[in-house]
């Protein structure tokens, strides 16, 4: 009994230690987070780490801001990440936070923008409101200011569209620049504020924004998280957080093609809900969001090591941006990373951005640009980063306007039809497009090349067309109608009967129709939706004598006195 009791004490007193351990681990890892988060909602950090594995693991858990060669990662995290993070018990190092400023920042409340000419401040909240309803009033017949919802704290998320025609919806791209979604990072904040001005100001004296405005419905949203650029009061950007006031990262906050509708683990935001909606409601062929921190041009993907159907558009497109950035900028800007652009993934991949669900979700072509290393730039330095960037501005929103694009529509009415355009042999991951309505559009993004592009609609015949040719920089227009497939068209259920009977061997080159409705007139079509002739009809006889057509198929319209119908009819003498 006595060697009993004893082995049974060996048992035991570890598993009090190993409770005494654990309790003493969880109290003090809530007691640091209860230091570090007694005032502040966000914690920006470094710690090191050589294992892209761990890096991996660990962006799906806290916000990583990016990641140096030499191995250092900076990232944000709010109280229940920061948790997380602990538990991996990396060394860690607590550290000024971007968005506190110390120095002067030139804050301006009144803003007149016809006379602004430096563009080295930023505005006070109600001062930026302002300057956005002037642009429209400024300018009415180009601009409109589009409020697509409050943030959070009821801030409003404003969006200034920019068209020379803008009450309509245009056969031409819509295109979109947002910024600041990581409220601390301001630089492209004043750049939009300044594009907005500029477009706006050149048009009809400058040829190439003339040229933009004229051929692209533009779409510029300068301040994205309010609250985050805020925090600090409306009065200040000094103070700015990259999350939103509910402390969530919104650029992590997006549906994401591999990992779901939410993978942070929390609810979409205010900001998140209000620009998925903005993209159901339109249809932006190409975007960008502005960021900082790096200086560098992230195409996707960001959430998988797969690259896109058009990773060579991508290289190319972020090459042309970076490279002109180069030449008007001091020797070193944007000149790391592959020479000032990286595949997402490949510097750091991340869950729930909004390029991935741009790109996936929508059919839109949208890469992150990171403008500045420094995040809340110094006032003085903003004009020079407008002219190292402006010209890449305008040559990427140009890009929306090239590459292969045209309508979609029914053959026979000549109406817009909701198609598919896919590219053979070279689509994947969602990378195909729609057209869009009221116009019936397409707008395919492509590198230089010879394509075989397929047009495909519900109720129509598929359209194949082999050898289409597309150069960088140029538009090649192609337009095609689609044939409805069977009976269909306008109106077809009004028609109770209406019975083809050809070909007919007593009668030669003739065709008889049996029907209880009066035929008015009958046009004939070819599959390319072209029409060949118009038949003379004998409604007594119910007979029509056939031209000199050559075998093959055909689309015979008949208009009645009660609607319009298509039928398919094979001539094979």
């Amino acid at each position: 009994m006595k060697n009993l009791i004893i082995k049974f004490a060996f048992i035991i007193f570890p598993l009090i230690l190993i409770n005494l351990v654990s309790f003493s681990q969880t109290n003090a890892k809530e007691e640091v987070l209860n230091q570090l988060y007694e005032k502040e909602g966000e914690q920006y950090f470094s710690f090191q780490s050589a294992n892209r594995a761990t890096i991996q693991e660990l962006s799906r858990i806290i916000s990583i801001d990016k990641v140096e060669e030499t191995g250092i990662v900076y990232a944000y995290a709010n109280k229940k990440e920061f948790s997380r993070f602990l538990d991996f018990r990396l060394p860690y190092k607590i550290l000024l936070h971007p968005g506190d400023f110390n120095g002067f920042l030139n804050m301006k409340s009144h803003i007149d923008i016809r006379n602004v000419e430096e563009w080295d401040f930023y505005p006070t909240y109600e001062a930026y409101v302002d300057m956005m309803y002037q642009f429209a009033a400024d300018y009415p017949s180009l601009c409109q200011i589009v409020s697509i919802g409050t943030s959070v704290q009821g801030r409003e998320l404003l969006m200034a569209k920019i068209s020379d025609n803008i009450g309509i919806r245009e056969n031409e791209p819509q295109f979109l620049y947002t910024s600041t979604m990581h409220g601390d990072e301001t630089t492209g904040y004043i750049l939009m504020l300044r594009l907005i001005d500029y477009l706006l100001s050149n048009y009809g004296s400058t040829p190439k924004v003339t040229n933009l405005v004229d051929n692209i419905e533009i779409w510029i949203n300068p301040l994205a998280n309010p609250d985050g650029t805020y925090a600090g009061g409306n009065d200040t950007v000094s103070g700015a957080r990259r999350y939103n006031a509910l402390w969530v990262d919104l650029n992590r906050n997006y549906p994401d093609p591999e990992d779901g509708p939410h993978p942070d683990g929390e609810e979409w935001q205010a900001e998140t809900l209000h620009f998925m909606e903005s993209a159901e409601n339109n249809h932006f062929v190409s975007s960008a969001n502005f960021h900082g921190g790096a200086e560098v041009c992230n195409y996707p993907w960001d959430t998988w090591s797969r690259l896109t159907a058009d990773d060579n558009w991508w290289r190319y497109v972020c090459h042309e941006y970076a490279d002109t950035a180069q030449f008007f900028s001091t020797p070193g800007y944007m000149s790391g990373f592959n020479d000032g652009i990286t595949n997402g993934y490949a510097w750091y991949n991340i869950s729930g951005g909004r390029q991935d669900y741009m790109t996936y979700f929508h059919q839109g072509r949208e890469f992150t640009l990171e403008i500045s290393n420094n995040k809340l730039l110094e006032h003085e330095l903003l004009p020079a980063l407008w002219d190292y960037n402006y010209r890449s501005l305008l040559n990427y929103m140009e890009q929306s306007a090239f590459g292969l694009r045209g309508t979609v529509r029914d053959s026979v009415t000549g109406m817009p039809i909701k198609a598919e355009i896919y590219v053979l042999l070279h689509e994947k991951d969602s990378s195909w497009v729609y057209t869009s309505f009221p116009n019936g559009n397409y707008h395919r993004l492509l590198f230089a090349g010879n394509y075989t592009v397929r047009f495909s609609a519900q109720g129509y015949l598929t359209e194949v067309r082999n050898n289409v040719s597309v150069a960088n920089r140029q538009a090649t227009i192609l337009n095609v109608k689609l044939v409805p497939e069977g009976v269909g068209g306008i109106d077809n259920n009004q028609i109770s009967k209406m019975i083809w009977i050809y070909p007919n061997p007593l009668h030669g080159d003739v065709m008889y129709f049996e029907s209880d409705v009066l035929v008015n007139q009958i046009a004939v079509y070819d599959l390319a939706g072209k029409e060949i002739c118009q038949l003379k009809i004998d409604n007594s006889s119910r007979a029509i004598n056939l031209p000199d057509l050559n075998n093959g198929l055909y689309f015979f319209r008949f208009s009645t006195e009660k609607g319009i119908g298509i039928k398919k009819i094979v001539i094979n003498r």
